[in-house]
């Protein structure tokens, strides 16, 4: 295996432990978005904390209707 190869290979790892931070990082967002929607924030405010769009927000943490 020549340098090349090496820095290959050592690229992937970096790229897999970085998309497992990022689904991470991604799962807590998502599920504090619906414990924010819960606790009756609105998804403009959260959209305003988070740099995402409201429509996104919305998407992830839908107002759950209470009958």
């Amino acid at each position: 295996m020549d340098e090349l190869d090496e820095r290959i290979q050592a690229a992937a790892k970096k790229r897999a432990r970085a998309e497992d931070a990022f689904t991470k990082a991604d799962a807590e967002l998502r599920t504090l978005l619906v414990e924010g929607r819960a606790a009756g924030k609105g998804p403009s405010h959260m959209a305003k904390l988070t740099g995402f769009t409201r429509e996104w927000v919305a998407k992830i943490a839908p107002l759950v209707k209470t009958s």
